[in-house]
């Protein structure tokens, strides 16, 4: 296993991180803990030690913390965890969660603890005003945070204010070959390391539909260009490639996908990718773009929007809801907009038709019309209660 090296730490990190968000299950609401176990063990037994989980991963953190105890692992790996940005009124909330993620962890500390979904200026500000930035420094102090930082779903604008805003250790972000220009995308991937912030990456394979159901084009593309390696495999390359890149998390629940990722893994090192490989990237992203229902290249000109709804956002959520499905679609819509959640909602249907971005528009969109078209698919009743009935399990 190679691994980065955390400059702000000193910690020598697996590139290859263990996403715990998808742990083998018996059900679709209950962790196989054996089969997870055996997971587990055989990623530290070849050199895997960062382990992502949060509060809101149904049962994770439990599993994770029986493994890690009965195993005698705690001193061999990282545990990272995430702050649930609930709706905090007092200081001592954030302890409230924190004690009872450090229980169900069976640990005495977090690695690497984030603010889950930290993903604008606002939101931040109102953790400021209750204290947050005096919660992290004292339980830094104490030791039951080891590093702090914050994941991203947010505006890409939001994200290099966010990198202003706090001395952070790191910061996790949303990024693969069809997300370049999504949320905080490679020019944010590209700030934060010039700042010496450490960007640990998460949906690699876009919740797996970069490893299986792609368009059968870029399966043909991938594979007349080199057998060898899988769709996966190419999507993980991509990201290896670049020196920017800390840690690339994955969701793993099946011993084969645990022995690709780490054989990529082992491969791996930036600039490694030819001039051949490269342009293969290019036809595969065209292939995508070619698809895609609005051609939105996320370059942002459009944003801010006056009446804050992430036009990026939307377009990306709604083309990925043709090209991978609409479960991924939804998926991408809740993280980048917040409709589920009021003091967040960067929504389509928050447009008020004003114009001001098609101005700005290099592409010529009729963003108003697609707008509408988004709000129309996204928004619809049945996505709405498939929302709801996601609030729950996460409950």
């Amino acid at each position: 296993m190679k691994y980065y090296k955390d400059k702000k730490s000193g910690n020598n990190l697996s590139i290859l991180g263990f996403g715990c968000m998808r742990f083998p299950g018996k059900n679709i609401s209950q962790i196989d803990a054996e089969k997870t176990e055996q997971l587990v063990l055989k990623a530290v037994q070849n050199g895997v030690n960062y382990f992502d989980t949060a509060f809101t991963y149904g049962g994770s953190e439990d599993v994770l913390g029986r493994i890690v105890k009965n195993n005698n692992l705690r001193d061999k790996i990282f545990i990272a965890t995430k702050l649930p940005l609930v709706k905090f009124r007092k200081y001592r909330d954030f302890n409230t969660f924190l004690n009872t993620q450090l229980e169900r962890l069976q640990t005495d500390y977090i690695d690497y603890y984030l603010l889950h979904n930290l993903s604008d200026t606002g939101l931040w500000k109102t953790l400021c005003d209750i204290g947050i930035e005096k919660w992290i420094e004292e339980k830094k102090r104490s030791g039951q945070i080891k590093n702090a930082g914050f994941s991203f779903h947010g505006k890409q604008n939001e994200f290099f204010q966010l990198l202003e805003a706090h001395d952070w250790d790191f910061c996790q972000i949303q990024y693969n070959y069809i997300n370049i220009n999504y949320q905080a995308g490679m020019s944010g991937l590209k700030k934060a390391y010039d700042k010496g912030i450490p960007v640990f990456v998460m949906e690699p394979l876009l919740g797996g539909r970069l490893a299986a159901g792609l368009p059968s084009a870029v399966v043909k593309a991938f594979r007349s260009a080199n057998s060898a390696y899988t769709p996966a495999a190419w999507a993980l390359r991509w990201l290896w490639n670049q020196k920017e890149v800390a840690v690339v998390l994955s969701s793993m629940n099946s011993s084969s996908q645990l022995e690709e990722n780490i054989r990529i893994a082992d491969e791996s090192f930036a600039d490694m990718l030819s001039k051949e490989e490269s342009d293969v990237y290019e036809s595969v992203i065209k292939i995508f773009s070619d698809s895609f229902k609005i051609p939105c290249t996320g370059c942002n000109y459009c944003m801010p929007c006056p009446h804050n709804v992430n036009i990026p956002g939307c377009f990306m959520s709604y083309n990925v809801s043709y090209t991978a499905g609409m479960y991924v679609g939804v998926q991408q819509y809740l993280t980048s907009t917040g409709i589920n959640d009021p003091r967040i909602n960067y929504a389509a249907g928050n447009c008020r038709k004003c114009g001001e971005c098609e101005t700005r528009c290099p592409q010529h969109i009729q963003i108003i019309k697609s707008l509408e078209k988004v709000s129309k698919r996204m928004e619809s009743s049945i996505v709405k209660f498939a929302l709801k009935i996601h609030d729950k399990l996460k409950k």
